[in-house]
């Protein structure tokens, strides 16, 4: 009866009640994921040692690499499962559900593993000093312990969105984060533990987010499963998956693969230049990660539509959607730009390192207000099962056509052209996502 009710919101209810019960919830869990992320480097930043927050800003993209590999998982388990929700095939949604848990724990195990045993030549990539070395080793280290953890939370706080319980999903990101939060200043500060404080604190705050994403479907009130019985590679489960989850995570792994380009490269300014770029990316990261979410969260609706072909919806709901999600991006950047300096004061002390994270906050705030638009557009292509059209634009912002625009642009530039590649690539890839949009859908006869 619940599941029901949940699909009676996706084909039925008033277009802005159903994706503001659905957004809502991802937008909370998305901001609460920006909250944890930045608590590790507010409270780090209390230790006003500089260097450790360098530290935490080299190792952040390669543990982000978990993430995108959850989001794998994720993003083609939601678009797969809600789509079939649409057309009434319950026991294959199953088989994808599992699919997805099973594909976190395997791969997560792998990763850690390799990590573990990489992770001299991880650290030379991105850029670590003499003065970084230790204490990024030391956060990665601990951090790797939670990584199918990692995966299995990143991936179901999206999947379960797709039965319409984007409330339940939301609240597996916000316990895990919170205690996170909570654990920061206790272990950083309280035991003296610095950088493998917020290590362990992110440890502990991943293992109980995927505990009760777990939870949820062994209490059996789901309609979906996560058992082994219902585990398969076969029928286009796994295909079908990564048909749409590859290019989502591609784009991820290069949105870590940038950062631990811009470090190495910002790395011959010095660690007070790499720990200003931390601080600016997660500034602009406020409005990205709100949008994000509600990209996310209407991917589910947008889904269950292309499966029941209910094409007039689908208009209705995507065009609410680019409207709010503008007029979001739009109030946020606003928000920090008036603020830059306060938000910045609040992880950095020294002169120097504030001095330029202020300046690469106010370079990359110039088209975070096209976030918004940019992630629902990405998200209904996802939802619309265009994965060659997904690949395209995952690739293109983070990856074809970002990183050679940092190249040429630091060429041009020198050091704020590093800065400058991020809004060009914002303002391109954003081209390219509207034409793609236009391009599927009138094949699939939207318009």
């Amino acid at each position: 009866m619940e599941n029901k009710k949940s699909m009676e919101l996706f084909s039925n209810a008033p277009v802005s009640q159903a994706v503001f019960k659905n957004a809502l919830p991802a937008m909370a869990a998305m901001l609460m994921v920006l909250v944890y992320n930045l608590a590790d480097t507010f409270f780090i930043g209390q230790t006003h040692d500089a260097l450790q927050v360098a530290a935490v800003s080299l190792a952040t993209p390669v543990f982000l690499i978990f993430m995108a590999v959850g989001t794998m998982f994720g993003i083609g388990g939601t678009s797969v499962i809600s789509r079939a929700m649409g057309e009434g095939r319950a026991e294959y949604a199953k088989k994808v559900c599992s699919f997805c848990m099973w594909g976190c724990v395997v791969v997560g195990v792998v990763i850690s593993v390799c990590m573990i045993i990489f992770i001299d030549p991880i650290l030379s990539l991105v850029g670590a000093s003499a003065d970084t070395w230790n204490l990024a080793k030391t956060y990665l280290m601990i951090v790797v312990c939670c990584g199918p953890f990692v995966l299995i939370s990143n991936c179901y706080s999206n999947v379960v969105r797709t039965e319409g319980e984007s409330a339940k999903a939301m609240m597996g990101t916000l316990i895990g984060n919170l205690l996170n939060v909570v654990l920061d200043p206790i272990l950083i500060l309280g035991f003296g533990w610095n950088i493998a404080g917020a290590a362990i604190a992110t440890v502990i705050g991943n293992v109980i987010g995927a505990g009760y994403y777990i939870a949820y479907f062994v209490r059996g009130k789901s309609s979906l499963s996560i058992s082994l019985k219902d585990f398969t590679v076969k029928n286009k489960v796994a295909g079908a998956v990564l048909a749409i989850g590859v290019p989502a995570a591609l784009g991820s792994v290069l949105m870590s693969v940038s950062q631990i380009i811009i470090n190495s490269q910002m790395a011959e300014y010095g660690d007070m230049a790499i720990a200003a770029m931390g601080v600016a990316m997660k500034v602009v990261t406020i409005t990205g990660m709100v949008s994000m979410g509600l990209g996310q969260g209407v991917q589910p609706i947008l889904g269950y539509c292309v499966g029941a072909k209910l094409w007039d919806r689908f208009k209705k709901v995507l065009g609410f959607s680019l409207v709010f999600a503008f007029l979001l991006s739009a109030v946020l950047t606003g928000i920090c730009y008036l603020f830059t300096n306060q938000i910045v004061s609040a992880f950095l002390t020294d002169t120097t390192a504030f001095g330029y994270a202020v300046q690469f906050s106010k370079i990359l705030l110039t088209t975070s207000f096209l976030f918004g638009v940019f992630y629902v557009l990405t998200n209904a292509l996802q939802a619309m099962g265009a994965a060659t059209a997904a690949l395209v634009i995952n690739v293109s912002r983070q990856g074809i056509i970002f990183i050679p625009a940092l190249f040429i642009l630091k060429a041009v530039l020198g050091m704020t052209g590093l800065v400058w590649a991020q809004p060009v690539a914002d303002v391109v890839s954003l081209i390219v996502a509207y034409v793609l949009y236009v391009n599927t859908s009138k094949k699939m006869v939207v318009q």
